[in-house]
């Protein structure tokens, strides 16, 4: 008998496999980082054999630790970092090159010379998206265009192209001898290739970006009974499991986190730091510079759509702190050192990276450090680094209230970040709404497993799922609205003068 659903969780810097039980609760995890390759100021990428490798080892692992006999492990659910893109062979089974990873910047130019026709809203009416270097669309051009060995295996018919999902689809369930190359709707729907409405991918968008659509994979639903195929028998399972869920990231953490009712929101605290809003069948267009996005789609049934805040930096920017500056050893002690301090000091930090994502979309942002004083210690900079977090997201919020004229009451949260309580608390207060944090944190995972779990009857439906949700802590607001509005009005003006540093 079935007593699990698995979910591999293909992140940004760690791949994990956790198996849930009928409760929604984690039976067994396991976890391995993977190596982030810089090989230029603004390059990102990834190895595609590196994450499918740790993919079979924790898949193993957690099998090992649950110790799950042949049968008991009901289905695969995935999901994965979105927008990621990786070329490969069809035949070999061997990347073409390196995955371009979302954060990746060098599509700056290529963006830029299609938004001089037409401006970077250009495609947003099909897409619900600008024209940015975060999207998988330039990412697959540029391959195209820069690496010969992509070129000639697109020009023999010989190259895949997608996104993690498509590639470790298309492994579990063969590879080279016969593997699915699909993708799901979720993550076409990041690729600036995908029209919303007809969800499939759109000539004019082809043409636009020159990729041929045979080198792209059929768009699935992300709960579909049919299934893409099944692991190997002699696989870690010690038998066939099918493969039949799959979302992306933040669309898993909304599944993960039971939104299914339009006005429901979450936010995921990771390396970036994402906000959905369940807009239900009804495809919400932003004038705020939210992406509009599909949420999921169950087969058969329409496509769910969403308003998504994307922040590029908010754990990634704790890790900044440790790796690159040395203020903490560990991203845990980051909370002990902003806790030195009762305040910011007056100190802002605005880490735009590689620019910034919603609800500004300013690829010619920098990081800026604003309001230093001879005051300014450790402290006031760890504590500024939450903070930051905490703005963005409320930046994101009120993008939201305005596009669909929702006033949210609550909104939950989830990922890595949620464990500090100092930065949950200061984001209650600067919302002005309380936090909700379930029991169950690691909701992208979840989300990957129910969706796999509905496609094969594992849950009989959401109310079930729903039952299963349960809430850990509520942070109430404990800031006077005359503090909150000072404190972000001088958050505002950092933001500001993040803008046009690179000319």
């Amino acid at each position: 008998m079935s007593r699990w659903v698995a979910a591999i969780d293909q992140g940004t810097t760690s791949t994990r496999c956790i198996l849930f039980d009928r409760q929604g609760k984690a039976a067994a995890a396991a976890q391995h980082e993977h190596r982030q390759i810089y090989p230029r100021p603004g390059w990102v990428e990834h190895d595609p054999m590196e994450i499918l490798n740790r993919t079979q080892e924790v898949t193993a692992q957690a099998v090992a630790q649950a110790g799950a006999q042949p049968g008991e492990v009901a289905a695969v659910g995935i999901t994965n970092q979105r927008e990621t893109v990786v070329v490969w062979d069809v035949r070999t089974g061997q990347p073409l090159c390196p995955a371009i990873v979302w954060q990746d910047t060098r599509t700056k130019d290529l963006c830029d010379h299609l938004a001089a026709d037409g401006g970077s809203n250009r495609f947003r009416d099909a897409t619900g998206l600008p024209l940015a270097t975060y999207f998988s669309g330039p990412k697959i051009r540029w391959l195209l265009e820069n690496v010969p060995a992509v070129r000639a295996a697109a020009n023999a018919g010989t190259a895949r192209a997608g996104t993690i999902d498509s590639w470790l689809i298309w492994n579990l369930t063969g590879g080279p001898a016969g593997g699915a190359h699909v993708t799901d709707v979720t993550n076409a729907s990041r690729t600036m290739l995908m029209n919303l409405r007809t969800l499939d991918w759109d000539e004019r968008l082809l043409a636009a970006f020159e990729v041929p659509r045979d080198l792209l994979p059929r768009i699935v639903p992300s709960v579909d009974p049919a299934g893409w195929g099944s692991t190997r028998a002699d696989g870690p399972f010690g038998a066939a499991v099918p493969v039949c869920g799959a979302l992306g990231d933040q669309q898993a953490a909304l599944v993960g986190q039971v939104c299914f009712d339009p006005g429901e929101s979450k936010n995921t605290y990771g390396t970036g730091c994402f906000m959905l809003l369940n807009t239900g069948e009804k495809l919400v267009a932003s004038t705020q510079g939210l992406l509009t996005t599909v949420a999921y789609r169950v087969a058969g049934r329409p496509a769910v759509y969403a308003l998504e805040g994307s922040i590029a930096i908010a754990g990634s920017l704790v890790q900044w702190l440790r790796d690159n500056l040395g203020l903490i050893r560990t991203s845990a002690e980051v909370e002990t050192l902003a806790r030195t301090v009762s305040d910011n000091g007056g100190v802002y930090l605005v880490p735009a990276f590689s620019g910034l994502f919603a609800p500004h979309w300013r690829s010619d942002a920098r990081g800026v450090v604003a309001g230093l004083t001879g005051y300014a210690n450790r402290g006031h900079f760890a504590r500024a680094a939450l903070e930051a977090v905490a703005y963005q997201t409320r930046d994101v919020l009120e993008a939201m209230r305005r596009d669909a004229a929702i006033d949210l009451k609550s909104l939950r949260v989830d990922g890595g970040m949620v464990v500090n309580e100092l930065l949950m608390q200061f984001q209650a207060d600067i919302l002005g709404v309380p936090v909700v944090r379930p029991k169950v944190t690691e909701t992208t995972a979840l989300g990957a497993a129910y969706a796999a779990g509905l496609a094969v009857g594992f849950w009989n439906g959401v109310d079930e799922l729903r039952r299963n949700w349960q809430q850990d802590r509520v942070w109430q607001p404990a800031m006077d609205r005359e503090s909150r509005e000072k404190l972000h009005g001088q958050w505002l003006k950092a933001v500001e003068r993040s803008f046009g540093w690179v000319s």
